[in-house]
């Protein structure tokens, strides 16, 4: 058998149980139901006070600003992801040895799971949240360019993984790494742009911001949704933010991989 057909077959069988196995406790993702749009109705009364008397803020009107935050948690909600926490738990339990023993890669093992996991959570947290942003809350959620949009949401769940697994490879090093773990994600929200758009920093900001690759799991495939990219004073078109957004993952893969590597000798190391 083609050895890329057996990786695909081997991917998709892992994703599959992974989405039968959510599926049974699919009552807990039903739970985004009213998270998603409690925390919306949060965002949308804190805006609107702040925007009394005042027609845009930053270029953004108020109307944009709701969308702004309609879209990016529709995207985190496809891009979700855990990595990071079942990785340092693996680890620290001593349950990643089995891994280790494997032909596959444990970091294409949690990718396949993820896609299953993320396949049911579309099904049951995506699509209904989208729909109660457009008929309840009437926020315009209509992608200025559908295919640019669908590639940078696909490029963000990539980030958004790699980044989390490169978080839990630190339990390699580390004996007790969920401190470290929580300091970080919460700093990636903050400069991925969740809760405020990156646009609203400083100007200093802005330009690390720019550099860093977390813009790339919310902010920019929420900008790309909309059809307009500016940070940091740059304004880029969609094709050439999409471009950088595929060039910033291409560079994560190889951080990970790196990372993962020096991983397994430290593991093999520790075990010997």
């Amino acid at each position: 058998m083609n050895p890329v057909v057996h990786l695909w077959q081997s991917v998709r069988a892992i994703g599959f149980a992974t989405y039968k196995e959510w599926a049974a406790y699919r009552s807990h993702m039903a739970v985004s139901l009213l998270v998603g749009p409690v925390y919306f109705l949060v965002q949308y009364m804190i805006w609107h006070a702040i925007y009394e008397g005042k027609d845009a803020i930053n270029g953004l009107t108020l109307a944009q600003m709701l969308s702004y935050f309609g879209i990016a948690a529709v995207v985190n909600y496809f891009a979700f992801d855990f990595a990071d926490w079942n990785l340092q738990m693996l680890v620290r339990t001593g349950k990643f040895v089995t891994f280790a023993l494997r032909p596959m890669p444990h970091w294409l093992f949690a990718l396949a799971q993820k896609l299953g996991h993320r396949s049911l959570g579309f099904a049951i947290e995506c699509v209904p949240v989208f729909l109660i942003f457009l008929f309840v809350f009437r926020i315009d959620l209509k992608p200025a360019a559908p295919g640019w949009a669908a590639i940078s949401i696909a490029l963000s769940f990539l980030m958004n993984f790699m980044v989390n697994y490169c978080v839990g490879l630190t339990a390699f090093w580390l004996v007790r790494a969920e401190g470290v773990r929580r300091v970080f994600l919460l700093l990636k929200d903050i400069s991925a742009g969740l809760f405020v758009p990156l646009s609203f920093f400083p100007g200093w900001a802005q330009h690390v911001l720019f550099y860093l690759p977390f813009q790339f799991i919310t902010y920019v495939p929420t900008r790309v949704y909309v059809g307009k990219y500016e940070l940091a004073g740059m304004h880029l078109s969609l094709p050439g933010i999409v471009g950088l957004q595929a060039g910033a993952t291409a560079i994560v893969a190889g951080l990970m991989l790196l990372l993962y590597r020096q991983a397994l000798r430290r593991f093999t190391g520790v075990g010997v």
